[in-house]
């Protein structure tokens, strides 16, 4: 028997850094969570469902209703071949998939044949694990079926956030400052060992968008929204303050990191067209290669982009 792993995303790095500041695996369980495992297995008919998060060597159940077991191996999870995608994966028939069919969940209890799963994703856009319905006999799925699932899986994802919202901006739902810099000194950590570049992008907003109202918070979540759909998943980005956004670019240097820029920039311009003139954005960005010489902190990082940001202003940028 060989077991087919799934491949680690390309942001794992990012990914573990964001499920372990949740501060949710192993801990037990929460009737909110098991509320919605109930939900989930009534309304599709299926004997499991579950809650899964995908930790670094294993699979971990937050919720599980039709399963005693809390975990699973990493390299027999389902849910690791399923957060490689945004969409569901549906395994109609197990047994006829070459992914899972000599898999030891499939080929002993609970002998899984049919098997669902929707991601569960963080604020910065990365997926943890999955909300998953699970049946010992082959099925499809309808696509109203599919979208229930879809937005039971959303329900999950604001408990989650609920849970823990420290490190998540209240407004905009994107990680905070707190949640950066944690989730940053990890990165850099990562870079510095395996001899990475990486380089800090500072967003600051002009100071009328720090006004408050409805126009002003439309502003502000459209920046956040198109910072979602603008950047890639091992990309992170934070609001730090009223009117200061930073995102960090692993695997590449300042030159790259302007090109990213100026793409945010041009989609943020295009958003503006379609926003009242009083939720309109202006900003102006500036970007810093992370030198390990000089940044012995993420903190370091940020000041020194402040700085440029400060200069960029008094010339009049």
């Amino acid at each position: 028997m060989i077991v087919k792993e799934a491949p680690r995303p390309p942001n794992e790095d990012l990914r573990l850094s964001t499920l372990r500041a949740l501060n949710v695996l192993d801990t037990p369980r929460e009737e909110r969570f098991d509320r919605l495992t109930r939900l989930t297995r009534r309304m599709f008919r299926v004997p499991i469902a579950a809650i899964s998060l995908i930790d670094e060597n294993r699979q971990w159940l937050k919720s599980c209703m039709g399963l005693a077991a809390r975990e699973t191996p990493r390299a027999y999870s389902f849910c690791a071949h399923a957060i490689l995608h945004d969409d569901p994966l549906v395994v109609e028939d197990a047994l006829h998939d070459e992914r899972f069919f000599d898999n030891p969940l499939v080929t002993r209890e609970p002998r899984v044949r049919f098997y669902t799963g929707c991601p569960i994703k963080a604020g910065n856009g990365c997926r943890l694990g999955t909300l998953a319905i699970i049946d010992h006999d082959p099925r499809g799925l309808t696509d109203d079926e599919r979208s229930a699932l879809k937005d039971l899986a959303a329900m999950v994802e604001r408990e989650l956030l609920i849970m823990h919202p420290s490190t998540t901006d209240e407004l905009t739902g994107i990680t905070n400052r707190k949640g950066f810099l944690a989730m940053a000194q990890r990165c850099l950590s990562q870079c510095i060992r395996h001899g990475m570049s990486a380089t800090l992008v500072m967003f600051s907003l002009d100071t009328q968008s720090d006004a408050h109202g409805p126009e002003a918070e439309l502003g502000l979540t459209t920046f956040a929204e198109t910072m979602k759909a603008g950047f890639r998943e091992s990309d992170l980005f934070a609001r730090l303050d009223s009117n200061e956004f930073a995102l960090l670019l692993s695997h590449t240097g300042a030159d790259g990191a302007g090109k990213c820029a100026q793409r945010f920039t041009a989609l943020m311009s295009a958003e503006n067209v379609g926003l009242p003139p009083e939720a309109r954005i202006n900003f102006l960005w500036v970007a810093v290669e992370f030198d390990p010489s000089r940044h012995n902190t993420v903190d370091a990082l940020l000041t020194e982009a402040r700085k440029a940001v400060h200069q960029q202003r008094r010339r009049g940028g």
